[in-house]
């Protein structure tokens, strides 16, 4: 038996349905406000990384899975979906061809060495938004109002968003100078990782997460102090439309994000579990000013974000957020016999064609066993086909929740389960004049381009035999 790899888990059953249901339901969300779908390679040139996430990032410093190809490259599993997805854009020439901003989220699995933890792991599926070529405080705002109703839908409350600005050029450079007064004083008092980020980006040290570093970063100075005119109005406006539209918000002067591309707006959305539970941010994002031309585009702006589904999901199972996502399957088909059995093998290819979940007992069981095995399928139905029903042409239809049982007669199969299912019909697309079998009634058989293999009666329904003409 061979073990997982640490650092990565199986998403299977129950987990990989709950997964599906958060990404459906962002994706929708994201379509809704414009975004279309982009699928980008999980193998990239290292350089897209060293460049566009920065040297000075732990990503890039230690947690980067990177290897040498065949061909002497160096290539890196991504460990996170911007880079790649403007990339895209630049390859395709979308600044070139379309309308600005450029719109695209995406969803998929990112790779970082870092100790796994609660939520956390070394594979990791993320969904994100990037929306490129743009330069308004009002897109911004439209972003994070996006995550934001992302959650709510979700069914998250008391969501608490994090938001922070790291201004224009002129703010960073001043900051950036006086930040380095203050820690030239004390880096030598803290850990190796701010050592290195004293030169290669000192505004990192602002994220260390030591706890004897964090008394000495308390009392560094702020960027509030050193925002330019333009910046600080830049920032104002955001919070106003935030305040406009309802969405609270705490500034949070050393939130600084991960990655070195960032500019101006960064945020972030942290949520505790009822049960106490801190996953930490389950989203972050934010504005970036260089990174389209980094990577070889036009000199845009663009802002994002992203969600760890994995984070979302261990969430919300513990607050009980998930809807019922195990309905189980419509019918199970219980053939008696080898001609009831073969019957059955077309019944449920046109049963599943028409969207009725269905599944069958081909094994020799018992009744008893069948039902047993209905019941572990969570079935609404079961469909019992002996050679004696055959020969009426005639099925025994059971409500497995009411225990109730009918027989009716295959010609109205169709009927009867349309009516059981009309609350759920919209999930079974089928014509007035269709039969469970896949085929038509009898006055759509008299096309003449079409020979009936079917008796009919007056009904107009299809008795689900195939005879010879």
């Amino acid at each position: 038996m061979f073990n997982i790899v640490k650092g990565t888990h199986d998403v299977i059953k129950e987990e990989a349905k709950k997964y599906s249901y958060i990404e459906e339901a962002l994706a929708n969300f994201a379509t809704i406000y414009g975004y279309k779908e982009f699928r980008t390679p999980i193998i990239e040139n290292s350089e897209l990384f060293t460049r566009s996430v920065g040297n000075s990032s732990d990503i890039v410093r230690k947690e980067m899975y990177t290897f040498e190809d065949k061909g002497g490259r160096s290539i890196t599993l991504r460990p996170e979906m911007t880079a790649g997805t403007i990339r895209s854009m630049v390859n395709e020439k979308l600044f070139a061809i379309q309308d600005y901003p450029v719109k695209a989220f995406y969803c998929g699995p990112n790779f970082r060495y870092e100790r796994p933890q609660q939520g956390r792991y070394r594979q990791f599926n993320q969904f994100g938004v990037e929306c490129a070529g743009v330069t308004t405080v009002e897109r911004d705002v439209e972003v994070i109002a996006l995550a934001y109703s992302m959650l709510q839908f979700l069914g998250f409350e008391d969501v608490k968003l994090s938001i922070n600005t790291l201004g224009d050029e002129e703010t960073r450079t001043n900051y950036k100078n006086a930040l380095k007064e203050y820690f030239s004083k004390h880096v030598d008092n803290m850990c190796s990782d701010c050592k290195e980020r004293f030169n290669l980006n000192i505004m990192r040290i602002l994220d260390c997460k030591v706890e004897s570093d964090r008394k000495i970063i308390d009392k560094a100075p702020k960027i509030s102090s050193y925002l330019s005119t333009n910046a600080k109005e830049k920032f104002d406006k955001t919070l106003n439309y935030l305040k406009d539209l309802d969405i609270p918000y705490v500034i949070d002067e050393e939130l600084v994000r991960g990655l070195d591309y960032y500019t101006g707006i960064v945020f972030e959305f942290h949520y505790t579990s009822k049960n106490g539970n801190n996953y930490g941010a389950i989203c972050a994002g934010g504005h970036y000013g260089h990174l389209i031309s980094e990577i070889g585009g036009p000199d845009l702006e663009g802002v994002g974000f992203a969600f760890g589904i994995e984070r979302l999901a261990k969430v919300m199972e513990d607050d009980g957020l998930f809807p019922d996502l195990d309905d189980g399957i419509d019918l199970f088909i219980m053939p008696i016999g080898e001609k009831a059995r073969n019957f059955s093998v077309s019944l449920a290819y046109n049963l599943r064609n028409l969207f009725f979940s269905t599944e069958i007992c081909y094994e020799d069981k018992s009744f008893s066993q069948m039902f047993k095995k209905a019941e572990r399928r969570n079935a609404k139905l079961a469909l019992i086909i002996g050679e004696n029903e055959l020969e009426k042409k005639e099925v025994t239809l059971k409500d497995l929740n009411t225990k109730e049982q009918e027989t009716i007669k295959i010609d109205d199969l169709l009927k009867v389960l349309y009516k059981y299912f009309e609350q759920d019909e919209h999930n079974h697309e089928h014509s007035e004049h269709e039969c469970c079998c896949g085929h038509h009634s009898h006055q759509d058989c008299d096309n003449d381009d079409h020979e009936c293999h079917h008796e009919h009666d007056e009904s107009d329904h299809c008795c689900c035999h195939k005879h010879e003409k």
